[in-house]
């Protein structure tokens, strides 16, 4: 089996760079590929979709869902997947963005900046669901000054924990990819 993960910022492709061969077994390849935001994504599906047609090849589209309704844009998503003849694309949409994902692995953070005490404020009303964050980036730059999207996640990539993690999306995202490898014609 080989993946191809069409993300939406260079960001993603850093966390997912990082975590795939976590997650993935041995024997299943992939590629990550970045875009220039959420534009340069959507223009991009149908044509990478139509492009590589073997059987053994399966696309996984991740984007954030920032101001978007999250139903209406994967129902979106998924129909451009249709369209383009690959339904058996997974769409994941990241509630509401990929610093939600950090926010629900506080322990994660403080490990990549050094920080003491950012673990124990995991248990606080706002980490419990960082995906109801309207905007987790800045949330993250109020913990970590000077906080930047690429460097913040290279830096906190590696210390991020499967499990756990109080994302409902990262978690969305983490079994949507295990059943996919698990079950492909499912």
């Amino acid at each position: 089996m080989h993946l191809v993960f069409l993300l939406e910022e260079p960001s993603m492709k850093a966390v997912l760079d990082e975590l795939l061969p976590r997650v993935l077994p041995q024997e299943v390849t992939y590629l990550t590929v970045k875009h220039e935001g959420k534009t340069d994504l959507e223009r991009s599906i149908p044509k990478k979709l139509r492009a590589i047609r073997t059987p053994e090849t399966f696309f996984v589209i991740v984007r954030d869902q920032d101001s978007s309704d999250c139903v209406e844009l994967k129902l979106r998503l998924a129909s451009l997947c249709r369209e383009a003849g690959r339904p058996d694309t997974l769409v994941r949409i990241v509630c509401h963005e990929l610093e939600s994902w950090f926010l629900g692995d506080l322990a994660a953070v403080e490990r990549a900046f050094g920080k003491t005490n950012l673990a124990a404020q995991q248990t606080k009303a706002k980490y419990r669901d960082p995906d109801r964050l309207a905007n987790p980036a800045q949330e993250l730059a109020k913990l970590i000054p000077g906080y930047q999207k690429l460097g913040g996640a290279r830096d906190i990539a590696p210390h991020m924990n499967l499990t756990g993690n109080r994302s409902r999306s990262f978690q969305a995202f983490l079994s949507g990819l295990q059943r996919l490898v698990s079950e492909p014609d499912a």
